[in-house]
């Protein structure tokens, strides 16, 4: 089955991640595979290239280079002749929809990455398209989401049930895997001594991401336990970087807060954590964040979001989503369990996620679905 994967770009976030595992995964069990992007240079673009994916840069130019760009992606779907056409997130699955005239034969799917999002968070654009993707639902033969939480929000929003499935992520529990050693560099570059707690939030400065509530948890546990540290991994928008950073200033988290930005080696920072927290407010589906630090035996703290609280299972804390004094408590008690339950509880972490979100289920259920398009 010839496949190719449309997507904006392969930058670092959960979808870009589970996009590229996906290619991989059918490229190695021998079914030819390309992925498309909008814009190239994303930095998972030499994984792909490792695994000898092949990617297709539409050579993007900005927002407004549309016309220029449809027609270079009209081009390149018939000339790659596909037999299915698969896109993440909403814009690539407007695109996909609006191909349907022009390139019969081909199966197009759809993959919703996201739950309950919020669109006054967002600016007109976003909120359009939003809107727009519910309109042209129809046009997709298979719409995939990576939830249970993303298709009860896709079916209350009117989006056709006859064609929705869930199939959740899957994990390389290859790469992301139980490595203290590997953490303990970043630790000492980020100033964090092997015997401090170090708590992390590893995901972009979004709105939806929960970050202040992250900030003032941080500043209630420094009070409690004042040699707890606290590190945010990942980038966003000059200006919300400058808010978020502001506010930790204004708490008197200089001292303890570490900005590490981007990071390429994940595997390496989930290992530095004692302890990964999503506190989210909307909009997470099934969160990579929380498997791939499971997966490398960090224990989580995550907000009642998505599918979150099914992710971490019993081995994590769940609490309401933006309430700070709740996450600090949530934060303190998971301390205190790995206290007690040491490199038990990081196997039991570990375990979870091998046994519900490996990467051969992803592969078989998304093969399934797209066998039954035939």
């Amino acid at each position: 089955m010839k496949v190719l994967i449309l997507i904006r770009a392969l930058s670092t976030g959960g979808a870009e991640r589970q996009a590229a595992l996906l290619a991989k995964g059918l490229k190695a069990r021998g079914h030819p595979v390309k992925v498309m992007v909008f814009y190239g240079g994303g930095t998972l673009e030499a994984d792909l290239t490792a695994a000898a994916v092949p990617v297709i840069d539409l050579g993007k130019r900005g927002r407004w280079d549309t016309a220029a760009f449809w027609w270079r992606l009209v081009r390149a779907v018939r000339r790659e002749q596909p037999d299915v056409l698969y896109s993440f997130l909403t814009v690539a699955n407007l695109l996909n929809g609006l191909l349907e005239p022009l390139i019969p034969g081909v199966k197009r799917v759809w993959g919703l990455r996201a739950s309950n999002m919020d669109p006054s968070r967002y600016d007109w654009l976003h909120r359009i398209t939003m809107s727009l993707e519910t309109r042209l639902a129809r046009r997709a033969n298979l719409i995939i989401a990576n939830a249970q939480a993303g298709l009860d929000v896709a079916l209350a929003n009117g989006l056709p049930a006859d064609r929705i499935s869930v199939i959740r992520n899957g994990i390389d529990t290859t790469r992301f895997r139980p490595d203290r050693a590997a953490g303990i560099p970043l630790r000492a570059a980020w100033g964090i001594s092997t015997h401090q707690p170090l708590i992390g939030l590893v995901g972009r400065l979004d709105p939806m991401k929960g970050h202040p509530a992250f900030l003032l948890a941080a500043a209630q546990l420094r009070d409690l336990q004042p040699d707890t540290r606290f590190v945010c991994v990942g980038e966003g928008s000059a200006n919300y970087r400058a808010m978020l950073m502001a506010e930790a200033g204004a708490l008197g988290l200089q001292e303890i807060l570490h900005w590490a930005g981007d990071r390429q080696d994940m595997p390496a920072v989930y290992n530095a954590l004692d302890v990964a927290v999503s506190a989210s407010l909307f909009g997470e589906g099934v969160s990579n964040m929380l498997g791939e630090a499971m997966a490398c035996g960090t224990p989580c703290v995550t907000t009642a979001v998505g599918d979150s609280a099914w992710v971490v299972g019993e081995t994590g804390v769940v609490v309401p989503p933006g309430q700070p004094a709740a996450l600090a408590e949530g934060i303190a008690a998971q301390l205190e369990r790995l206290s007690l339950e040491g490199e038990s509880l990081r196997q039991q972490v570990r375990q979870h996620i091998e046994t519900n979100l490996s990467t051969d289920a992803l592969l078989d259920n998304t093969l399934n679905a797209f066998g039954r398009l035939a």
